[in-house]
């Protein structure tokens, strides 16, 4: 029987997973959640001998059960292949006692490859499964990351355009580089005077305009997200918890069973929604340890009950999670609201309306398998220059955030259960805070150069992804103001 996706903000609407793919957001600007999370009934010592390609297939098949075999192992073998850096799509490296999730060996160097690399042939047999002739518009806010990779994603895919709004002034000069030069036919970057929160609120008031919609089918288009309120980005990046915590157990780290931590660097709340999926897929997940930086509201939150999303904002050496609106935290907590469409909605609109909103003692109950803290800059850079004088590992500014928060953890709790902590980028993508936090001096060096010591102190080599762009022409000049975004739109699809 075909597993169904219901809306956040509906009791009656339910769809299948390819139309949920499809239409990204659901009716009132809910999100698809599956109607259950499937068991992954399967002994995690032959998931230990499996490559990713087939822990990704197992996964994929319970949750998109309206795709054939035949499809998925088409989106499957087509996303996960030679366009990874590395024989393994996922390493897992043991840093100073921690196990190292590394998800940045895809074409943009960011862990949005893991989900970013399968979502376009998701989304174009999605299409022909339901009869879809409107050529599909991809639109998507970024924090730096999600534009990168859907862009390399989506270039060229025939039945598709592309359109991202980042924030012109926050996010890190590769990010900016890396989708300024993306070429493609159908691609077109946008910056806006704002920030991220402001080009997310700007993309979901487009998906939500019932006049839009209409004028764009009149014309042969159809909106779909590749942001990570899509269900097709979310499951995918369930696979690489489940693969990570196999790979323990092929490598004598732990016994099938026994019970990991996991640490993640947060913004959007995708990436930890996927691990808390996994733990409820029957992974064996003691605490899932959410980390913020200095743009604390979820870490306020989970200590307070209380989301507000009225404070300053930071601009920190970890742009990606420069997020005061943290969308998918909604999927949580339509869970914690008992599955109360008409409860979740009313927070969410609080949300919209005076920026926060409280929830119930016993709805707070329901975030016992989280952990919430944060790092300052001071404590980021502190972090990376630590790690790297013990370990000689270097990592990225998100990362940092995330063994900071650990260390937190581990020192409040005395938990000495394995810790997986996910890896969300390349110190590479974020090399003049990465370099200034191991030696104040590199700072005076232009951003080319950086990344040439980068090489020298990491050992690891530039990867092809900054290569790339080192001569790259500009491509995308647009900017505009928070309040034109849906004229740039109909402009670029000549509506």
């Amino acid at each position: 029987m075909d597993l169904l996706y219901k809306s956040t903000r509906s009791a009656t609407e339910k769809v299948t997973a390819s139309k949920a793919i499809l239409n990204g957001l659901a009716e009132n600007g809910g999100l698809y959640i599956p109607e259950t999370i499937p068991a992954l009934d399967m002994d995690f010592n032959e998931i230990a001998k499996m490559k990713y390609q087939e822990v990704a297939y197992l996964v994929l098949s319970k949750f998109l059960t309206d795709f054939t075999k035949d499809e998925l192992e088409y989106c499957i073998n087509n996303a996960y292949d030679s366009k990874f850096d590395t024989e393994e799509i996922v390493p897992v490296k043991k840093v100073e006692g921690t196990y190292i999730i590394e998800l940045f060996h895809g074409k943009t160097i960011a862990f949005k490859d893991m989900a970013l690399s399968i979502l376009p042939y998701l989304m174009t047999v999605s299409a022909k499964k339901n009869n879809i002739k409107n050529e599909i518009v991809i639109l998507t806010a970024t924090s730096g990351d999600t534009g990168k990779a859907a862009l390399a994603g989506f270039a060229d895919v025939p039945g598709t355009k592309i359109i991202v709004f980042y924030p012109k002034d926050g996010v890190s000069p590769v990010q900016k580089k890396q989708m300024v030069t993306q070429k493609g036919d159908n691609t077109f970057v946008i910056g806006i005077n704002g920030n991220f929160d402001q080009a997310q609120t700007g993309v979901k008031n487009m998906f939500n305009n019932k006049e839009l919609k209409t004028r764009m089918n009149e014309k042969g288009f159809q909106f779909s997200s590749a942001n990570s309120i899509n269900i097709g980005r979310l499951v995918p990046q369930i696979v690489y918890y489940i693969y990570s915590y196999s790979k323990l157990i092929k490598n004598g780290a732990i016994k099938a069973g026994d019970k990991v931590n996991i640490t993640v660097p947060t913004g959007n709340f995708g990436n930890i929604l996927a691990a808390y999926y996994a733990k409820k897929m029957g992974l064996p997940v003691n605490k899932l340890i959410c980390a913020s930086n200095e743009n604390k509201v979820l870490f306020d939150f989970f200590t307070s009950g209380t989301y507000d999303k009225n404070r300053e904002f930071y601009l920190t050496s970890s742009p990606s999670m420069d997020i005061l609106i943290s969308s998918n935290l909604e999927r949580l907590i339509y869970e914690i609201a008992g599955y109360d469409a008409d409860k979740n909605t009313a927070l969410m609109n609080s949300l919209a309306k005076d920026g926060k909103y409280d929830i119930t003692p016993a709805m707070k109950e329901g975030l016992a398998d989280f952990y919430g803290n944060y790092t300052s800059q001071e404590e980021t850079a502190k972090a990376i220059k630590e790690l790297y004088e013990k370990a000689s590992y270097v990592l990225d500014t998100h990362t940092a955030v995330a063994y900071g928060v650990y260390e937190k953890y581990k020192n409040e709790t005395k938990d000495d259960t394995p810790t997986l902590i996910a890896s969300t980028a390349s110190p590479y993508k974020f090399s003049r805070d990465v370099m200034k936090a191991i030696d104040e001096k590199y700072d005076s060096l232009e951003d080319f150069s950086l990344i040439d010591e980068l090489e020298k102190v990491s050992k690891v080599k530039i990867p092809d992804a900054i290569n790339e762009i080192r001569n790259a022409k500009v491509i995308h000049k647009t900017v505009c103001e928070v309040d034109e975004m849906q004229n740039e739109v109909e402009k670029y699809l000549g509506l």
